[in-house]
């Protein structure tokens, strides 16, 4: 009998029986959203869409007829100055825009809690990165906005570095202010770039059901802003745009970088997704964020009834960023993020003692109504029968970002146990996924309370990127 863990296809056709209630990526959330506003004809089509380059087709790389137009719908969407899609998401064009902004062996001003496709992008320029440490969530123990007076002090003591860069909102949903950081960066005379990969939605929310302070960087000065549309909005995964600004951007430059990032086989079944999804908000975009924002509120609403349920708070935080904390009941993120499971709700991430659920713009009330329920029996009879088995929560939130001893970056690597580690130099980044963030970067020493941190993490079974099955690190020789 065939095994069937070893077959993708009936993993995902198992998982679609199941009835699960997707509150991760991709912002879809299935079929429904295409099939109820006019697109079904093309999910049932896509095979015969499957095609290449031939005449009338268009070209991504020279846009000129069907592509431009599905261009041209972003830009006057997000109001950019021109829009470029993407089909290797958000990470070809953060590394697009570094290569265009930054001269080899330059500077990089970026916040510390990057995802890994920057530090990527930093190390295939040969650049030095210049980290600005974001603000720590006591509480969570996890990574909030970049000040400004942080940026701003480091382009006094840095005023050779070329740009500046910082992800707002960051996993979490916590963003940065933009309009004051974009004010300081320009006064230095440097680009801003935004990995906004996480907010492809603020610039509709901001129009159509917005928050007390806009969020969108597209609204507040950044120069270049890279959105995941796949990931909150409608296009399938592994699509994203990049949003030019301002200017300051040499877009030949930035034309030439891109397509050294992207594939010269494009997927057009990926392109029509991003046409599609930028015609639902061109004809329904009112409706469906203000929807969403109504669902979100409802849920929030409602959820304060539940009798030692959190779900954090912050002044700039984008809340369609569900973060549920129910420690109360002796359940860390992992603990709670399994018996959402165990309920049909798939959560985005867990971490330390938040489990984060990540909605998007196909996300129904039903979703919501389920995840509600879900909480309040959890929080009762399962969670009871449970406390004397999880008195302790494991914390295994991040320490603090704090800033560790540099060295240099190593040329000769080995491979090492975690134990032996300590006082060694980093020689491959060390990054759980989600949320892609690097724990310790290439140059960085580790210590004994950072291997501790890394050592639980893997215990608990986390993926962590650099860690091999035996449970070896690469350090310099």
């Amino acid at each position: 009998m065939e095994n069937k863990t070893n077959s993708i296809v009936d993993f995902l056709l198992e998982h679609r029986a199941s009835d699960p209630v997707w509150f991760h990526m991709p912002g879809h959330k299935g079929s429904k959203i295409y099939r109820e506003n006019g697109f079904g004809e093309i999910l049932d089509a896509l095979m015969d869409c499957d095609i290449t380059e031939i005449p009338g087709a268009d070209n991504l790389f020279k846009a000129e007829d069907c592509i431009l137009g599905a261009m041209e719908r972003y830009k006057n969407l997000y109001g950019s100055i021109k829009t470029y899609m993407l089909i290797n998401g958000s990470s070809a064009g953060l590394i697009a825009a570094i290569m265009a902004t930054v001269p080899r062996g330059g500077k990089l001003l970026m916040a510390r809690n990057c995802h890994k496709s920057i530090y990527n992008g930093i190390s295939m320029i040969g650049g030095t990165p210049i980290y600005a440490y974001p603000e720590i969530i006591p509480e969570y123990g996890i990574s909030g906005q970049v000040e400004t007076a942080e940026i701003q002090r480091l382009l006094n003591i840095n005023p050779d570095c070329s740009a500046v860069i910082l992800t707002s909102p960051n996993y979490y949903g916590i963003c940065s202010d933009i309009e004051a950081i974009a004010r300081v960066v320009h006064e230095a005379g440097k680009v801003l770039i935004v990995d906004q990969a996480h907010g492809a939605h603020l610039k509709f929310f901001d129009e159509f059901a917005p928050y007390e302070k806009p969020l969108a960087a597209e609204n507040l000065g950044a120069d270049i802003v890279i959105n995941s549309t796949h990931k909150t909005l409608a296009s399938f995964t592994q699509t994203a745009i990049v949003n030019i600004c301002s200017d300051r951007v040499d877009r030949e430059i930035f034309e030439e970088k891109l397509q050294l990032m992207e594939s010269s086989s494009p997927s057009y079944v990926l392109m029509a997704s991003l046409d599609v999804n930028a015609r639902l908000l061109e004809g329904h975009g009112a409706r469906l964020i203000r929807q969403w924002r109504a669902n979100v509120d409802w849920f929030l609403e409602a959820a304060q009834n539940i009798p030692g349920l959190k779900i954090m708070k912050h002044p700039l935080l984008d809340d369609t960023k569900i973060n549920l904390d129910m420690s109360l009941y002796g359940l860390d993120g992992l603990a709670l993020e399994s018996k959402l499971r165990q309920h049909g709700i798939f959560a985005e991430m867990a971490t330390g003692n938040l489990t984060m659920c990540m909605t998007g713009i196909g996300n129904t009330r039903r979703d919501f109504d389920r995840l509600l329920n879900a909480l309040v029996k959890i929080s009762s009879t399962e969670v009871l029968e449970d406390m004397a088995d999880n008195v302790h929560v494991d914390d295994t939130s991040h320490p603090a970002h704090r800033v560790l001893a540099q060295g240099e970056v190593p040329v000769h690597k080995e491979r090492v146990p975690l134990a032996q580690a300590t006082g060694r130099v980093c020689s491959q980044a060390i990054i759980p996924y989600p949320p892609g963030i690097p724990i310790v970067c290439p140059g960085e020493i580790y210590d004994a309370e950072i291997l501790a941190y890394i050592e639980k993490l893997y215990n608990r079974g986390f993926e962590v990127m650099g860690i091999d099955k035996d449970g070896h690190i690469s350090v310099g020789r």
